[in-house]
């Protein structure tokens, strides 16, 4: 199984500002901004909450309330109203599907979701983030691989429930690709399935953080044990040098990549991360009631 953490969400150059953490501790992934969308900031809900007030509210742009929104990956049950036949998708394309593909991203590859988020208070009628608290890298969901789809290669009649995404919209590149979620999650060939393949994790929880407490610099990783090289060849991929790693005794260091969307790891190599994920789907227990 390939794992791939994969970057989405509002950051400081995709919408403006991170996400946030709600005082109840809900984590609440903004979907970055796409003027080819049919959907609306307000039109959307992410874990219980208006999208549309939190991106006004927070980028201090109230216009924005009704600017539209590429919401992708798409694994929130109740973001918008659902097609009875509606699982969890994610789109890509260009360079970051080039990479995935490369990789041989397939079907039961497991792409974990992470964002830059802030915690958050509510004064005033509005959301604004917390001045004493820094930004950090945050997993918020998880999509596991049912099935691949070229979307230039798709029949017209082809997958009606899914034709509201935006790759079927917006994008047109020559590999314009949509991922479909499995319904089940399953974590190795041995494991039964732990829930569904698709979802977003609802409320903070430590081991989803990725950046280093103590840092006020959200690159700044601290990883388990488990992500640490065995070569510098099997690394994360965009994580090849070794000045960006540095072994602990229970953790590992990593100066993370400023720039792209999609980092894959072959489970084959790291023995020890299977054990990982099926603790961090233990752990955090809260996830979206509908799951």
């Amino acid at each position: 199984m390939r794992l791939i953490l994969s970057r989405k969400g509002f950051d400081s150059s995709a919408g403006g500002c991170p996400s946030p953490i709600l005082p109840d501790g809900r984590l609440c992934s903004l979907p970055i901004p796409d003027k080819q969308s049919p959907w609306r900031y307000c039109d959307i809900t992410v874990n219980g909450e208006n999208a549309g007030k939190l991106v006004a509210d927070l980028t201090g742009e109230a216009k924005r309330y009704d600017h539209f929104a590429h919401i992708d990956p798409d694994v929130y049950c109740k973001a918008l109203k659902r097609d009875n036949n509606w699982r969890g998708l994610f789109g890509q394309d260009g360079t970051a599907q080039a990479h995935l593909r490369n990789q041989g991203v397939t079907i039961g590859d497991l792409f974990l979701f992470f964002g830059l988020f802030r915690p958050v208070e509510y004064a005033d009628n509005r959301w604004q983030f917390v001045r004493s608290a820094p930004a950090r890298h945050v997993i918020w969901g998880w999509l596991q691989v049912g099935a691949i789809h070229s979307v230039t290669e798709l029949r017209s009649s082809a997958l009606p429930w899914a034709r509201y995404h935006p790759h079927f919209s917006g994008e047109s590149g020559p590999l314009n690709t949509l991922y479909e979620a499995k319904q089940a999650l399953s974590l190795s060939t041995e494991s039964q399935p732990t829930g569904k393949g698709y979802g977003i994790f609802s409320h903070y929880h430590p081991a989803l953080q990725l950046s280093a407490q103590e840092s006020h610099k959200p690159s700044q990783w601290r990883l388990p044990r488990a992500f640490y090289p065995p070569s510098m060849q099997a690394a994360l991929t965009y994580h090849q040098k070794p000045e960006r790693w540095r072994l602990e005794e229970n953790h590992c260091r990593l100066d993370s990549a400023a720039r792209g969307q999609e980092f894959v790891i072959d489970t084959h190599n790291y023995p020890d991360l299977t054990p990982w994920l099926e603790s961090l789907f233990n752990q955090t227990e809260k996830r979206d009631a509908d799951f």
